[in-house]
């Protein structure tokens, strides 16, 4: 079993994967870092001016755009524009340190999960590469910024770590074949599947309940549009634990795109935009570490994805 996955691997390396290259626009490229953040008070939507820059108030350059990140998506390509010209415009920047980063996406209708999505992680199981993708779902009232805590849940000691390639999708599709699902995309980001091990054991083998205590979804920081991304099936992907490195792989090692996951989702259901797509984690979870190990309170996370950036949030 370990030499064919190990088979399955080597193809993957050696094969490219071809991403169709479709602009939300049809007015040429948006190239944009989509933020939902707080400043006096009051959220709203901006533009990161690079990973770890300054941001752009949209909500100060056009009062008529909306305020939440759900609503700018199905506002569709009207949005987008606006916020175009607004970043060619340099006005209403605001100081980094003047605003509280808040999730990309808040209030997502569907949460998709993946699990055994990289050939590297079932390497690490001893376990086959599934042939069908693998869905589960987090609740909503999961997600947190990504610099907010994640909060131990008295129920558990086992709590673990998954730094997660994670996608948004941008407009209302159903039955979307696998060459066209790149255009239902609004863009990336980074996601934290924090997991609950006691429970992923636990009340049937259910996934569910152990991925979805509150707080167990951290994302962020940016939106970034898919024409901002050399190839989103080939980034670097780390995690590190109190900066130790412990998840480094590349999402070349994902078994199914994009385009694939988006078609076989939405043969079951209607996608809708702002649903959040977390595509499974590589290889250095803790529980298959010798011996195993755990988040406990005082520890920070860091998950990074090349050209996504970095979300960073500390155990309580």
């Amino acid at each position: 079993m370990l030499a064919s996955s190990r088979r399955v691997i080597q193809a993957l390396h050696i094969t490219p994967h071809l991403v169709v290259r479709r602009n939300i626009s049809h007015q040429g490229p948006l190239k944009m870092r989509l933020i939902q953040f707080q400043n006096s008070g009051a959220r709203k939507i901006g533009l990161e001016l690079g990973s770890g820059g300054n941001i752009v108030d949209l909500n100060a350059f056009d009062y008529s755009l909306p305020c939440s990140m759900k609503e700018f998506l199905e506002a569709g390509d009207t949005a987008f524009q606006k916020a175009k010209r607004a970043l060619e415009s340099g006005q209403h920047i605001l100081n980094r340190s003047q605003v509280s980063f808040l999730p990309p996406i808040t209030n997502p209708e569907k949460i998709m999960c993946v699990g055994m999505n990289y050939v590297d992680h079932c390497l690490e199981q001893n376990l086959p590469v599934p042939k069908e993708p693998i869905i589960f779902s987090k609740f909503p009232s999961s997600i947190v910024g990504p610099f907010d805590p994640i909060i131990l849940p008295k129920e558990s000691k086992e709590v673990d770590w998954e730094v997660e390639l994670a996608f948004v999708i941008g407009k209302e599709g159903k039955d979307i074949k696998e060459e066209d699902g790149m255009d239902y995309v609004a863009g990336f980001t980074v996601a934290h599947d924090v997991t609950d091990r006691d429970w992923q054991k636990r009340n049937g083998n259910q996934w569910l309940l152990s991925k979805t205590f509150d707080t167990f979804c951290p994302i962020g920081p940016a939106l970034v549009t898919k024409d901002s991304i050399s190839d989103p099936h080939c980034l670097g992907i780390r995690c590190r634990v109190n900066g130790n490195l412990v998840q480094d792989s590349n999402t070349n090692q994902m078994v199914f795109k994009t385009g694939a996951l988006i078609a076989w989702v939405s043969k079951f259901v209607t996608l809708k935009p702002g649903d959040l797509f977390l595509t499974g984690t590589p290889p250095g979870v803790g529980v298959f570490r010798k011996p195993p190990v755990f988040l406990k309170a005082g520890d920070v996370v860091d998950c990074e994805i090349d050209e996504l950036g970095v979300i960073s949030n500390q155990v309580l």
